[in-house]
């Protein structure tokens, strides 16, 4: 099984993360360090909060670690603002860039509806994702977030909240989820499973 390294960028716990890894099996180490990331076989982005962390991947050099992984091939989990950073960026703040893996930008929830958008939420899963292999539409996952990211071509789970939003996308090797795997339960296990599957 490939070691996963589980990058920390100063963004939210990693605790509930590195357990669920472990609990499927996972061979996982949390790392700030860009050459720990080069030898890795797989790659985890967790995040919470503002948009703005991301400038440490860009300060550290994890973010060319992690473009330069990705270009090999290695399979790339981003969670929550993880997910947000593999677009162009976000209007949360501007002056961050994201990866640009995915096109498009993240913005805020439109007013009308409770901001930010917490707690369980159903999705409707598009046939042919690896990463949500046996999930299913209707199945529940845990969402906390206040900028979200709109539905595009690798989108292959939609989430409603007051409008559609992106709540996986997934294009060959690089994937990311909105809602938090390590806090939905089975199907957040689930899932987690499907990508450390992929480094077997």
């Amino acid at each position: 099984m490939a070691a996963i390294a589980v990058v920390d960028y100063k963004a939210g716990n990693l605790t509930s993360v590195m357990k669920a890894l472990e609990a499927v099996g996972a061979n996982a180490t949390v790392t700030d360090d860009p050459e720990v990331v080069r030898r890795t076989g797989m790659i985890v982005l967790p995040g919470v909060g503002h948009f703005s962390a991301t400038k440490f991947l860009e300060e550290r050099g994890l973010r060319k670690a992690i473009e330069e992984r990705i270009n090999a091939g290695v399979p790339f989990l981003g969670i929550c603002v993880g997910l947000q950073w593999l677009f162009h960026g976000s209007t949360e703040d501007a002056a961050s860039q994201g990866l640009g893996a995915f096109d498009s930008i993240c913005d805020r929830f439109a007013e009308g509806k409770k901001i930010p958008h917490v707690g369980w939420n159903s999705l409707t899963v598009k046939d042919g994702s690896h990463l949500l292999r046996g999930v299913e539409t209707g199945d529940f996952v845990y969402f906390t977030h206040s900028y979200r990211a709109p539905v595009i071509h690798d989108t292959v789970a939609i989430t409603e909240y007051g409008e559609p939003f992106t709540a996986a996308a997934e294009r060959g090797n690089v994937m990311g989820v909105q809602f938090h795997p390590e806090k939905s339960g089975a199907v957040g296990m689930k899932i987690l499973r499907n990508f450390v599957e992929m480094g077997c």
